[in-house]
């Protein structure tokens, strides 16, 4: 056969493939199939299916699987906006916020975890690391939490992580940009 022709029929099967997936919403669960470091760049879903490990919720479609919504997934990576209620990746932190993003539901700053950085109430706070200080305004309102590698002698906003090795000794009510904050130590 013409080898034109072959091509032909393999871009139809796979273009077949491809709708029957989108229609089926069987694409929610092929990153854990597909082939040791592959992956796929994004997908939209229906509300309700699992979100891969590594990946985040980045659009929103009140119309789409019928009415129930759909959610757009792709690989996470720094600087990206997702929706509310999408995974925040290990490694990464929350440093923005936009009440009307992700089609009105907000959106998150996605963003790598830098040594010293604002970051948003709510964002993880990577192992090492303690808030120094507090932004009641920051984040569109909701308040920022300073993050920085924990040392001896540093003082520490009131319900920072504690971590091994380290304890809290002397209180200050006013530290931590009103927050209250501990002086932190060597055990």
């Amino acid at each position: 056969m013409d080898r034109r022709f072959l091509s032909r029929i393999a871009a139809l099967v796979g273009a077949v493939a491809m709708i029957a997936t989108v229609l089926t919403g069987a694409a929610a669960g092929t990153a854990s199939a597909a082939p040791s470091g592959w992956k796929p760049r994004g997908s939209w879903s229906c509300s309700g299916a699992p979100v891969p490990d590594g990946y985040v919720i980045s659009g929103y479609d009140r119309n789409g699987c019928k009415g129930a919504g759909s959610w757009y997934q792709e690989p996470a990576k720094d600087g990206i906006w997702t929706c509310s209620g999408s995974p925040i990746v290990s490694g990464y932190v929350i440093t923005n916020y936009n009440r009307s993003g992700c089609s009105g539901i907000g959106a998150w700053w996605h963003a790598l975890a830098t040594e010293r950085q604002w970051t948003c109430s709510g964002s993880p706070i990577p192992p090492g690391k303690v808030t120094t200080n507090f932004n009641r305004d920051g984040c569109q309102g909701i308040g920022m939490w300073y993050q920085e590698p924990v040392r001896h002698g540093l003082w520490t906003c009131v319900g920072s992580p504690i971590p091994p090795g380290y304890r809290s000794t002397t209180y200050q009510w006013d530290g931590c940009g009103g927050a209250g904050a501990w002086w932190m130590v060597r055990a």
